[in-house]
């Protein structure tokens, strides 16, 4: 087996490392140590990934989603509007009151990624288990696990709020939040691959 990386991933991954590299350096030189905790973050998943790639044969259009997933991370803590961060950023006032906002370019960076990771788990079970391809198990499993693993992601969150003062992560309303955006995402994701692979099937 061939275990160099294709061209398609050394393009996507020469694309994420440069991102992460030029954030890097602007964190840094803005003191802004928070998300220094999401690069270490962000360099364990890039490691990851890449040691999986042949085993996992990740499509072309998940590996992108994957690097827009970080790339709006990343930019979410890194660049300023009207004062703060983007990831604080009103986008459309769906809820509006003064307990909250919906919606918020946070919010949807979460819906956004946790529901590629659940077509990351997704394609992982059937790849490995191919019997659980199309049942309900397939679908399932992929959206709670990206849930947990949406948990895991406000653990670090809660761990930035212990090591660096002045943190832009927020409280309890806004950690309920990304929960809630996280499963949206997820769901959603597992929703849209029943529904091309019911309409495959009709084809």
């Amino acid at each position: 087996m061939d275990n160099k990386p294709k061209r398609r991933e050394i393009i996507v991954g020469g694309f994420t490392v440069a991102y992460v590299a030029a954030f890097t350096i602007g964190f840094l030189s803005t003191g802004n140590y928070e998300f220094i905790v999401y690069v270490a973050t962000m360099v364990a998943l890039l490691l990851l990934v890449g040691l999986s790639l042949r085993k996992a044969d990740y499509p072309t259009a998940m590996l992108w989603a994957l690097s827009i997933w970080g790339l709006a991370h990343m930019a979410g803590g890194g660049v300023p509007v009207s004062g703060s961060v983007l990831y604080n950023l009103h986008l459309v006032p769906i809820v509006d009151n003064e307990r909250m906002f919906i919606l918020k370019y946070d919010q949807l960076v979460h819906a956004f990624g946790f529901g590629v990771t659940a077509w990351v788990l997704h394609h992982l079970l059937t790849r490995h288990f191919p019997d659980t391809q199309g049942t309900a198990t397939a679908l399932i499993y992929p959206a709670l696990a990206s849930m947990g693993l949406g948990a895991v992601n406000e653990i670090i969150e809660f761990s930035a709020v212990l090591m660096v003062p002045d943190t832009n992560v927020g409280g309890y309303i806004n950690t309920a939040l990304d929960l809630c955006f996280n499963a949206l995402g997820a769901v959603l994701a597992m929703m849209i691959i029943a529904f091309v692979q019911r309409r495959d099937k009709r084809i």
